[in-house]
């Protein structure tokens, strides 16, 4: 980075005027929308101006132009301030501003990135950190260009955990091109802070995790545009000491007023004040032109070289069949990366990195964080992102996954380990709601490959769709099913075992798939003949499948799944053939809390291996014939 230059005083009285312009259109949105975060905005107005004015280099009629450095408010509340900024840059009109919070206005309460200048969406706090981490990573490893990643949090969400571990992944990956500014005001929602005003505590932790740290007045343009254009070798975190409600006389430093807007009458003295301070400036500042060395970059098309090469009949775990198929997807797509959080071994992602290294990021035992970095690099389609790691660590990063669909995110996740056929490890280790917790997010797709074929197919399709895609693997090795060339869709279901003349469609997945098929040729023997069915995908559903096929036996379903009953397959089915009249649907599914034990145990025991679908297809005819089918 250049040596630093002292700005002349013009600019600085340009800067100072800006922020304040800055607390005037944040005051104003707020009181005319009647709500919102006026105090958090003025504690960042200088930062604010600083940055967007001085230190960063950006297009600013092309806010995503991949060259520009990138801008994350992890403080989400503050965003009117965000828009106050792009008003001053003339990229919106500063009437706009008026319609914050409006149904029929892009100016959100929280930053979503229907706004062209907006990333990833914040507002749930702790999370922008680990998604600039993302950026910067993105652009130091992958991109190998100059733009810079800036990120400013407030103290409050200094509490989260997951601030943390994007701090450890940033300092272990030396990511110099990514600035965390903290505006440490005091003040938090209900009560101060915890470390209130204690800047010297913020810099010692911050320090601790490898990061520069070094402490500023917030409010001074001076010492902002200075500690801004420091070289840096490391990540820097600028502790920025500030005042909520700066500029406010009645609302500096008093709890009691985060998240109200000011009435009309205070604000309107307010805004007066703020003007009277606006000093005589003939200055006007625009950004820095961006250094155009970030490679343009298609995601379209990203298909497989060539078919699966399994054999019917052979055995592989649909744990390996993915690592396998990621490695493949790789090698013929540059923009194809993983990450793993430390299970690649289990995930066999380390196939991927095995001959990718350079596209493979471990992001260690920090799920919340390995999402969000996920998000981050999937920005700009930039990447086409794989994420990976048991199924049921996925549940401590659901927060981030829900904001990742918010994000308008495209990421893969595959959850292994699913279920309690992986035996021995027990309860903590199976992924048992983790179908229910994806399907209910609105922009995603839930694979559950049953074989290697589908699994490689699954990949490949994950790849090519928007939103957020989750792919359950399994651990049992299970037999391929399907001819390498055969085609596979997104909500399009298979039957895989038919006759001419079938009493129950029994729908499985994963190994339970397995064990109908088994029940089948156990029923067969009894002349009681089961049609099964592969979802491949639970969401979307291939409900007309489903029901046309289920039409062929009277109504009669049976769903099976290594699952809780809650939000999985079952449910699944059952709001698919809701409006069909006489359809009867007997559902079989994990009912409690399970143990260790092995997988053909704990099947039995749980009452979804072939036995007990056996017994649930004779109880179900039964019911109906009275005594038996022939």
């Amino acid at each position: 980075m250049e040596d630093y230059h002292k700005p002349d005083q013009q600019t600085l009285v340009a800067l100072r005027n800006i922020a304040n312009r800055l607390r005037i259109n944040s005051i104003k949105a707020t009181t005319a929308a009647g709500s919102g975060h006026p105090t958090s905005c003025c504690s960042v107005a200088e930062i604010m101006s600083v940055l967007f004015f001085h230190t960063m280099k950006y297009r600013l009629e092309d806010p995503r132009n991949i060259n520009n450095d990138r801008f994350v408010l992890s403080k989400g509340h503050a965003a009117p301030v965000l828009y106050a900024v792009w008003a001053e840059t003339g990229y919106l009109k500063e009437s706009e501003l008026l319609n914050l919070r409006k149904v029929d206005s892009i100016l959100e309460g929280h930053p979503v990135p229907k706004q062209q200048f907006v990333d990833v969406a914040t507002g749930s706090l702790g999370q922008g950190l680990g998604a600039a981490c993302g950026m910067a990573y993105t652009g130091k490893y992958f991109d190998k260009a100059s733009y810079n990643v800036y990120c400013l949090l407030g103290d409050g969400e200094m509490s989260e955990g997951s601030v943390w571990e994007a701090m450890a992944f940033a300092s272990y990956y030396q990511l110099d091109n990514l600035v965390a500014i903290l505006d440490i005001n005091r003040l938090g929602q209900s009560d101060p802070a915890p470390l209130q005003h204690h800047v010297e505590k913020y810099q010692k932790r911050c320090e601790a995790f490898g990061w520069n740290a070094i402490i500023v007045d917030g409010h001074s343009v001076e010492e902002l545009t200075k500690v801004l254009s420091q070289t840096r070798h490391q990540p820097t975190a600028i502790i920025a000491k500030t005042i909520k409600g700066k500029g406010i006389p009645a609302a500096e430093d008093k709890m009691g007023w985060h998240g109200k807007a000011l009435p009309k009458d205070m604000a309107e003295g307010v805004v007066k004040d703020l003007q009277s301070r606006l000093m005589s400036s003939t200055k006007r500042l625009y950004p820095g032109t961006p250094t155009e060395d970030a490679q343009p970059v298609s995601l379209r098309n990203i298909r497989m070289p060539s078919a699966p090469t399994y054999k019917l009949g052979e055995k592989i775990a649909t744990r390996k069949a993915y690592g396998m198929a990621l490695a493949k997807l790789g090698r013929y797509n540059e923009h194809v990366v993983a990450l793993d959080g430390d299970t690649k071994n289990s995930t066999f992602t380390e196939l991927f990195k095995n001959e990718h290294p350079e596209r493979y990021v471990e992001c260690y035992i920090a799920e919340q964080n390995m999402v969000s970095i996920a998000v981050g690099c999937a920005t700009r389609d930039r990447n086409v992102v794989f994420a990976s790691t048991f199924a049921t660590f996925f549940t401590r990063a659901y927060d981030q996954l829900r904001m990742a669909a918010i994000s308008e995110s495209n990421i893969n996740l595959c959850g292994s380990h699913c279920g309690v056929s992986i035996g021995e490890d027990g309860p903590s280790q199976m992924g048992l709601e983790d179908i229910a917790m994806f399907r209910v997010i609105p922009t995603a797709t839930v694979f559950y490959p049953s074989d290697a074929v589908s699994t490689e197919k699954a990949v490949e399709l994950a790849a090519n769709t928007k939103g957020v895609c989750f792919i359950r693997t399994s651990r049992p090795e299970n037999t391929v099913l399907y001819n390498s060339n055969e085609d596979f869709h997104v909500g399009q279901a298979k039957v895989v075992y038919k006759t001419s003349d079938d009493h129950v469609t029994v729908i499985g997945a994963g190994v339970t798939l397995h064990e109908a098929l088994a029940a089948a040729e156990m029923l067969k023997k009894e002349r009681i003949n089961i049609r099964v069915i592969d979802p491949f995908t639970i969401k979307p559903l291939d409900s007309k499948t489903i029901i046309e096929h289920a039409k062929a036996t009277r109504g009669r379903i049976i769903t099976v799944e290594d699952h809780y009953y809650e939000g999985g397959l079952g449910e699944a089915v059952c709001s698919a053939v809701v409006n069909e009249t006489s359809f009867n649907v007997h559902r079989m599914a994990v009912a409690h809390v399970p143990r260790s034990g092995k997988p053909a145990e704990l099947l039995k025991i749980f009452g979804i291996d072939r036995d007990a679908i056996v017994q649930a297809v004779r109880k179900m005819l039964k019911k109906v014939n009275g005594t038996s089918v022939v």
